[in-house]
């Protein structure tokens, strides 16, 4: 899922609403919030990496207390081990952080050419790549217009959509080449000017010259520094980046002519199986979404290397469905049934698109997974919109009617705890999304055993979806429905307000923007599911 292009409060005393024996949840009175001093350390090295796992009470970081439910819950007890999918681009499983927690097919002769389990997957060892070797896709609503389905109902608005965004993207593609060469001439000013090639903000701001083109590289410079660019070779890999991005939602994305299917099957028939094939792993360095994602609910926990993952005992099957561009319905309907029927108890989608041609697909694996106890976490999605009124698929929303009591949607927060709490580009929905959790600047996993902070809902789910998995590890009788109950009643309630879309006119109270008004909560978590 593609983000956007585009302080802390202290709490004073914490109301008690619930005991069970020397462990309560907590409740964050509404009194307290909006007149606690501002707290105005700057995060630790250590926090920054962490926030998501801290405690509200104790650190004023709107974190899950995953820290403290270790220390105070959970401790030496033994959990039992829970099967995770996570259904997204591909997952490096060598790497260093999470080769001992990804999932085996023990049915499965790896490399013989045959289905030994019977499940119609030949050598699924890890799982399944329902994209083969493919990698750039178009996006859905191009997609729709690539076949020219005029009957579609959403064809006109595919059709407007696409030429906007075709030439805002074309005009950002002008605009960052001019950048770009001005960040290489500014460079190439200062590197000869200081003689060398690599600099720091510093060097910079101790230069004093009479020459006009260095002067003027100066300023480029110090402007890139107060936009929090710690270095000029940092912000070429950034405009690089967002050059790479730009490029690819033209000739892949947006494109009518391109195709990036190369499986072989028909995506519009359901029926069409058998495609695809046992790499689970990334075609590419790139393709490091999975990898974080995966890295955020189950990295291997105090191996002295990495992160720690939100769960322990836990298991991650790899369902490689999500390309560089939308993915397809009938691949995540075919992934969601993969998981079901190979054991997995937690589904985690970090994905997501606003045209869904093949929806009820999605809906009935939807069904299929609440009828077979598994529960779906997914991601709200990353355009800043209420998806209560523009939409965001895959739902378990049809019509105003929950398809299933098995699915959590989830928005993001930052870890400034007071207005700007919630992320900018998180999307919102007093009846589309149920709670929000840590997603912007999440320092996870990502291929050939090296580590990044990315930010979206992309990173929220995955961090509900390890709390779900907990719940299920140290209380295993608990239903699907009642692992949603537990996330859901024990989030912390806030009523702040907060800035929404990033735009400081639209401040909303918090509880509007989510069914429950709460952020998730591991701690109370594992205590209400105690209970239940």
């Amino acid at each position: 899922m593609k983000t956007n292009f585009r302080k802390l409060f202290g709490l004073g005393l914490l109301g008690l609403i619930m005991s069970c024996g020397s462990n309560t949840i907590i409740s964050t009175p509404v009194e307290n919030i909006d007149s606690s001093p501002l707290k105005v350390q700057e995060l630790t090295e250590d926090e920054k990496k962490s926030w998501g796992h801290l405690d509200l009470a104790k650190d004023t970081i709107p974190g899950m207390s995953v820290d403290k439910a270790y220390s105070e819950i959970i401790k030496n007890r033994k959990g039992a081990s829970v099967i995770v999918a996570v259904i997204d681009s591909g997952i490096d499983i060598d790497h260093e952080d999470l080769d001992d927690v990804v999932w085996t097919n023990e049915d499965e002769v790896p490399g013989n050419g045959v289905d030994d389990d019977n499940n119609g997957y030949i050598d699924d060892v890890h799982g399944w790549n329902f994209l083969g070797k493919g990698y750039d896709e178009q996006l859905e609503y191009v997609r729709l217009l690539s076949q020219k389905l005029t009957q579609d109902a959403r064809y006109e608005e595919a059709q407007k959509l696409r030429e906007s965004e075709y030439q805002k993207y074309a005009s950002y593609k002008i605009q960052y080449n001019q950048i770009n060469q001005q960040l290489l001439n500014a460079d190439e000013a200062l590197r000869n000017h200081l003689g060398k090639e690599d600099y720091t903000e510093e060097d910079v701001n101790n230069i004093k010259s009479d020459e006009p083109q260095v002067n003027q590289a100066v300023q480029f410079a110090q402007y890139l520094f107060s936009n929090g660019l710690s270095s000029m070779s940092e912000a070429k890999t950034e405009l690089g980046n967002a050059l790479l991005d730009i490029n690819d939602r033209l000739n892949y994305n947006l494109n009518i002519d391109f195709n990036g299917r190369t499986t072989g099957d028909n995506p519009n028939d359901l029926n069409d199986v058998g495609y695809g094939d046992g790499n689970v792993s990334p075609v590419r360095k790139t393709e490091a979404h999975g990898t974080h994602v995966a890295g955020i609910i189950a990295a291997e926990r105090n191996n002295g290397v990495g992160i720690n993952g939100v769960a322990n005992n836990v298991q991650i099957m790899s369902i490689r469905v999500v390309p560089n561009g939308d993915e397809y319905d009938k691949d995540v309907a075919l992934a969601i049934r993969y998981a079901v029927d190979n054991g997995a108890k937690v589904i985690n989608g970090s994905f997501g698109k606003s045209f869904s041609p093949h929806k009820e697909w999605v809906w009935d694996a939807i069904k299929y997974a609440a009828d077979n106890d598994v529960v779906i976490v997914h991601a709200a999605g990353n355009d800043s919109n209420d998806i209560d009124v523009e939409p965001n698929f895959p739902t378990d929303n049809n019509n105003g009617q929950e398809v299933a009591d098995n699915y959590i949607s989830v928005g993001s927060l930052t870890n400034s705890y007071g207005s700007k709490m919630v992320s900018e580009f998180s999307n919102y929905g007093k009846q589309n999304v149920d709670v929000f959790a840590p997603g912007s600047q999440v320092y996870s996993t990502t291929p050939e055993n090296e580590y990044m902070f990315k930010g979206g809902t992309s990173m929220a789910a995955p961090a509900v979806a390890g709390v779900a998995a907990l719940i299920r590890s140290y209380y295993p009788k608990l239903k699907a429905n009642q692992v949603k109950q537990a996330i859901l009643e024990s989030g912390l309630a806030l009523d702040t307000q907060v800035i929404v879309g990033g735009e400081a006119t639209d401040i909303r109270a918090f509880n509007t923007l989510s069914k429950t008004g709460k952020i998730v909560n591991a701690f109370n978590a594992l205590i209400v599911a105690s209970k239940l």
